[in-house]
C-alpha cells in the first residue's frame, strides 16, 4: 500500500499545497481521501487524469470536497466521451450540495459521473481496501477513516476537535494523518480543530507508528506546529505533511 499526500493545506490552498487530498494505492487500485480545492491539478503529477477508482469524503466543507466539481467535468466531457461512474462515499446530502456548488442547473446532476454512497459509521470494502469510518468532533457531519490493506493501516482524522473516536479509529495504525490546524493560544473553540500538541496526544493514546501533521493553515508557522507537537507525549516519528510526499507501507 502506498500513500501520497496530494494536498495538506488547511481551510484554503497555500502557496505550496492544495487543500486536503490523499491518494492510496494497492493492486493498481487508486482511492482518494478527500478532494479539496486545488487538488485536481496536483493529482495529475502522480496518476493519470482518468485513473481515480474511488473517493471517500470526510465532510462537505469546500477544502475537503470542492474539486469533485471539476472532476465531474473531466469524467463527463472527456474527448473519449463519458467515463464510468466513480463511487463516492460521502456524508448525507453530498449530491445536492455538490451540484449546487457546480452551479449549472441546465445540466444533469453530478450522478452522471459519480455513484454517491452515503457514509455511516462502520466497516466497508472499497476495491482491495478495508475502510472503517467513524464520526469525529466537528460542527458538521464529519468522518475519520482507517484504510487497511495487507496488514498495514493508515488512519486519517478528517477535521476534528479532541475525539475519543479518533483514538479508537487510529489504534495501532502505521501512519496517522492528523489535522493540526491551530497554534496553542487561549480561547480556542472546542469541537473544531486540533493543535499540534493535541494531535500528538491522540497519536500517543492510539500508539501509532508515525504521526503526520496535516491540514496546516497557511497563516500559521508550520515549524511552530511541529514544535508544539513535541509537547504531546508521542514517542514515535512526527513530521509535517508535504504535498508530494510518498509513504510506501509495503
Amino acid at each position: 500500500m502506498k500513500l501520497t499526500i496530494i494536498g495538506c493545506s488547511g481551510s484554503f490552498p497555500g502557496p505550496d499545497s492544495p487543500s486536503s487530498c490523499y491518494l492510496l494505492e494497492a493492486e493498481g487500485f487508486r482511492m482518494l481521501l478527500d478532494f479539496g480545492n486545488g487538488a485536481l491539478g496536483a493529482l495529475q503529477r502522480h496518476i493519470g487524469l482518468y485513473d481515480v477508482d474511488a473517493i471517500c469524503l470526510s465532510h462537505l466543507h469546500a477544502d475537503h470536497c470542492l474539486d469533485l466539481c471539476p472532476y465531474h467535468v473531466v469524467r463527463t466531457y472527456s474527448p473519449q466521451g463519458p467515463l464510468p461512474r466513480v463511487p463516492v462515499h460521502a456524508p448525507a446530502d453530498a449530491p445536492r450540495r455538490l451540484a449546487a456548488a457546480y452551479g449549472m442547473p441546465d445540466e444533469p446532476g453530478l450522478e452522471t459521473a459519480f455513484d454517491f454512497v452515503r457514509l455511516t459509521p462502520g466497516v466497508f470494502e472499497v476495491g482491495p481496501f478495508q475502510v472503517t469510518a467513524a464520526r469525529v468532533n466537528h460542527p458538521v457531519e464529519t468522518y475519520g477513516f482507517r484504510v487497511s490493506y495487507g496488514g498495514r493501516s493508515v488512519a486519517y482524522s478528517g477535521d476534528t476537535g479532541e475525539s475519543a473516536e479518533l483514538v479508537k479509529l487510529a489504534s495501532g495504525a502505521d501512519v496517522l494523518l492528523c489535522e493540526a490546524s491551530f497554534l496553542e493560544q487561549p480561547g480556542l473553540p472546542a469541537g473544531l480543530h486540533l493543535t499540534g500538541r493535541q494531535a500528538a496526544e491522540h497519536a500517543a493514546r492510539a500508539d501509532v507508528g508515525t504521526l503526520v501533521l496535516t491540514h496546516l493553515v497557511p497563516w500559521y508557522d508550520r515549524e511552530q506546529i511541529l514544535q508544539e507537537a513535541s509537547l504531546g507525549g508521542f514517542g514515535g516519528r512526527t513530521e509535517l505533511a508535504r504535498s508530494g510526499a510518498l509513504y510506501d507501507l509495503g
